[in-house]
């Protein structure tokens, strides 16, 4: 047998049996469920992951909810531009970044309205997917209580997939989680110099 015929076999022998795993997988994977997914980590990429999931829901005819704590900007690419797609629902409930307001009361009091305008949305069944960006914060520095917050997660209809995006996001929070993905810098551009960058960081 000549070396390249050799390889050829191993090669179909080693995704033989890696179909059998993946086939066995896919049986096993027999539930359905709304999902919760958490990105965190101090990493680039957890609202744009999460965005990414809205196209792909939208793609499929699914009702898309967004939320977004912290920020208080209205001139993102991403709200531009899903702001002209229908099926999706947009709220900027931040009023900016803690070291601008530089107010604790005001910033519990921000969050604690925007939880009020997420209650709603996880009671509603027509959305499918709902995104909690930069969550993390209001529930690292103390500005919602978590069990509230886990409690209604748990309470909302079971086919809607929330996804919360964030860094330092609370352990508890993880456990509950069906999936977890922590963003991890190696290298970033701001650490250079370099200014954040229209249609790649806003």
């Amino acid at each position: 047998m000549d070396p390249e015929t050799g390889q050829s076999q191993r090669y179909q022998s080693r995704m033989q049996r890696q179909k059998a795993i993946v086939d066995a997988a896919i049986v096993r994977a027999n539930k359905s469920k709304g999902l919760l997914l958490v990105l965190t980590g101090n990493g680039k990429g957890k609202s744009s992951s999460a965005f990414g999931m809205a196209a792909r829901a939208l793609g499929h005819g699914m009702r898309v909810g967004v939320a977004q704590f912290i920020k208080g900007r209205s001139d993102t690419g991403e709200e531009a531009f899903f702001r002209q797609q229908k099926n999706i629902v947009w709220h900027v409930l931040g009023e900016g970044f803690t070291w601008d307001t530089q107010d604790l009361a005001r910033d519990r009091e921000t969050a604690r309205r925007g939880w009020v305008v997420v209650q709603t949305m996880l009671c509603d069944t027509s959305i499918d997917l709902l995104i909690l960006d930069e969550l993390t914060y209001p529930l690292k520095f103390g500005w919602l209580e978590i069990n509230e917050i886990l409690a209604d997660l748990q309470n909302r209809p079971a086919m809607q997939h929330v996804v919360i995006t964030g860094r330092a996001a609370p352990d508890v929070l993880c456990q509950a989680a069906d999936t977890v993905t922590e963003m991890r810098d190696v290298k970033h551009a701001f650490q250079t110099g370099i200014q954040a960058q229209t249609g790649i960081d806003y």
